[in-house]
């Protein structure tokens, strides 16, 4: 894995995101904390659930490892969500460009949430968080169906190639 590749995948990841996120804008904010028995009971709780991912891998890299996620209730709207992830985004993608191939092979010492001590390197753990956001993402696509909202615009890798390389005139 290389860092032109991560790189990629940060974007993708990100712009996944704000799909969801615009999608999401449109609920009610009953809608938007609604328990519909999933893994996370609503909307809410499970788009800060990714939030916290991104922001415990991000404190991981600098040394710091949590020992909880980011409580759902201090993001009591879908723009103070926006506001809080646009802020972290603009510390997570110059941190990735920080990094040089060997920078994204470096490996990590971590624990987990629960206290468990991991290693892994970079390029492994920005899969996982990008992975892993694709999942609970999915997810929410079915909760807005669920709510009889109209889910976001195709989320799919593919798609996003598409569209950048639209952009670029190919």
């Amino acid at each position: 894995m290389n860092h032109a590749d991560l790189t990629t995948m940060l974007a993708f990841h990100y712009w996944a995101r704000d799909r969801v996120l615009d999608a999401v804008s449109t609920l009610t904010p009953e809608q938007y904390t609604r328990d519909l028995k999933n893994s996370f009971p609503s909307v809410r709780d499970t788009l800060v659930h990714l939030f916290a991912a991104d922001w415990n891998w991000f404190q991981r890299w600098h040394g710091t490892s949590p020992t909880s996620m980011l409580a759902a209730s201090d993001f009591g709207d879908v723009p103070a969500l926006r506001a809080a992830w646009a802020e972290h985004e603009s510390r997570m993608r110059p941190f990735l460009a920080s990094l040089d191939d060997a920078g994204v092979l470096r490996s990590y010492d971590y624990k987990t949430l629960d206290g468990r001590p991991y290693s892994s390197a970079f390029w492994q753990m920005l899969h996982h968080l990008v992975n892993h956001g694709t999942y609970h993402r999915g997810q929410i696509q079915t909760m807005l169906r669920q709510l009889g909202a109209t889910p976001a615009k195709s989320l799919e890798l593919i798609t996003y190639y598409r569209e950048q390389s639209a952009r670029a005139g190919r």
